[in-house]
């Protein structure tokens, strides 16, 4: 039987769209769901369109999505475990805050209010003043002495020149908000650094950077070692990037979300059109000449024709085919101990609990088990505390700090790299196909907008290279923030 012509030709038009669609449509996976692999999926959508990225699909091996990111529970109450604080001029996490509908979180206290200690294992080398009045004038007055204390004892040019230092670098690294006609596309953790002017800061120790800024050597050795052992569980031989971005974690105008932070991951997921499997873990990556077959723990098999890692490689045991070739890197562990009792002011040679500051942080050395202590939650009778250590703290420690122990959870964190100066990078694109490492640019500093940042880049570079355009400068491609809200950035 003979078709009619006109039949036989819209077939033939069908064939042909149905062709070109599966020709520009590319199948993605994302091995991770925390903020890095949620917002590579997120940026992926917002950049393209159904037509040149297709499926994607992420893998989680967990049973819940969030990576480093997570709560627990103790007393009804819920608090963040992992990646606890956000800075005011994280903007992916601004925007990802408005755009799922998100509530922000204050800190409990105001940035005058927390009383501080700095304890070497044997005294509080610095304490703040504390008053248990609530009147505003006593707080106030309180809040002067200890500005005083503190300029009298570490510098007031030492602690002006820390905090240009801080101010200097959060300012290059804001130039990764920049509109695409002025931001390229970064296929490499080097060249993204030096960019921005962020490269040499990773080549030499804090220490180093602060000692040539003009620092005080009591204030390296007290209160920017007291800040590094809080936020990366290590000293001032840290880079000076991770460094720098560590001491901005420490000022004002800090925030979470409300209810916990993975809810951006999780919302990001919902929001990019993804098939999500969880506790399912890829064992191995092998490219097949057009497609990356992923194989996981489940006996499943997955094509994909481009392949993200969103996850530490360093303690994983994915097989690779070819092998890729990363240098070694050694991830710094946190152990993260929740309390409910009160603490022991025995052990820390004092008098009565409330002499004891809401935050203990420590300075360096083998005589300290822990990095940092403190507090949570006032309850009616205890309290619920927090304990950063670089090694589990074993129950009959916990038992010498506390004078009431009530409720324990421990947790390990895998949390960030071991960080040292120089540093060296894994690639950006970990073949010369379409295999890609968002975590390659922890090494330059962790945080859940340094991860967003890369996670941006990445999708960035893989719909460029999709596109084989050297420029990315497609005019159907949106800009993840606008020109208005770009001028507002740069004003605050």
């Amino acid at each position: 039987m003979i078709k009619h012509p006109r039949t036989a030709l819209l077939f033939c038009t069908i064939l042909l769209l149905l062709h070109s669609l599966h020709a520009h449509s590319h199948t993605v996976c994302i091995i991770g769901s925390g903020i890095g692999g949620a917002s590579v999926a997120h940026f992926l959508r917002r950049y393209s369109d159904h037509q040149t990225i297709g499926q994607i699909t992420i893998f989680e091996r967990h049973s819940v999505v969030g990576g480093r990111m997570a709560t627990v529970t103790i007393a009804g109450e819920t608090f963040e475990a992992g990646a606890s604080i956000l800075h005011p001029k994280n903007y992916h996490a601004l925007n990802y805050t408005k755009y799922l509908n998100l509530q922000v979180k204050q800190p409990k206290h105001s940035d005058d209010s927390l009383s501080l200690g700095i304890w070497d294992g044997h005294k509080f080398v610095y304490k703040t003043l504390n008053s248990n009045s609530k009147l505003p004038i006593v707080q106030r007055l309180v809040a002067i002495a200890n500005s005083i204390a503190m300029l009298l004892r570490y510098g007031v040019f030492s602690l002006l020149r820390m905090s240009s230092f801080v101010e200097a670098t959060v300012n290059k690294f804001l130039r990764y908000y920049e509109g695409f006609e002025s931001r390229p596309v970064f296929e490499s953790v080097e060249g993204m650094l030096k960019w921005a002017g962020l490269y040499n800061l990773t080549t030499r120790t804090l220490g180093e950077e602060l000692v040539n800024v003009g620092l005080s050597p009591i204030l390296i050795q007290e209160l920017v070692t007291v800040i590094t052992r809080i936020n990366y569980g290590q000293s001032v031989n840290i880079s000076g990037l991770a460094g720098g971005v560590s001491l901005a974690g420490s000022g004002g105008g800090l925030w979470s979300i409300e209810g916990g932070n993975w809810q951006m991951a999780a919302g990001l997921i919902n929001r990019s059109d993804v098939v999500l499997h969880l506790h399912e873990e890829i064992e191995s990556i092998s490219y097949q000449g057009d497609v990356y077959e992923l194989n996981s723990t489940k006996g499943k098999s997955y094509d994909c024709q481009v392949t993200v890692v969103a996850t530490p490689l360093d303690e994983l045991n994915i097989l690779f085919n070819p092998a890729i070739s990363i240098p070694p890197r050694k991830l710094q562990h946190t152990h993260a101990t929740f309390v409910r009792g009160l603490l022991n002011p025995v052990y820390f040679g004092l008098g009565s609990l409330s002499d004891i500051p809401e935050l203990v942080g420590t300075t360096e050395t083998a005589d300290v088990p822990f990095s940092s202590i403190s507090i949570l939650k006032q309850h009616e009778k205890d309290m619920t505390y927090k304990i950063f250590s670089r090694e589990p703290l074993a129950d009959a420690l916990l038992d010498d700090i506390f004078s009431v122990r009530v409720e324990t959870t421990k947790i390990n964190w895998a949390a960030y790299p071991h960080y040292q100066a120089p540093e060296t990078y894994a690639p950006f694109i970990l073949d010369s196909n379409h295999l890609y490492y968002v975590n390659a640019f922890e090494n330059a500093a962790s945080t859940m907008e340094t991860s967003a940042v890369a996670a941006e880049n990445i999708a960035r570079l893989i719909l460029s290279r999709l596109s084989q355009q050297v420029n990315y400068s497609s005019t159907n491609l949106k800009s993840t923030v606008s020109s208005d809200s770009f001028r507002l950035h740069v004003e605050l």
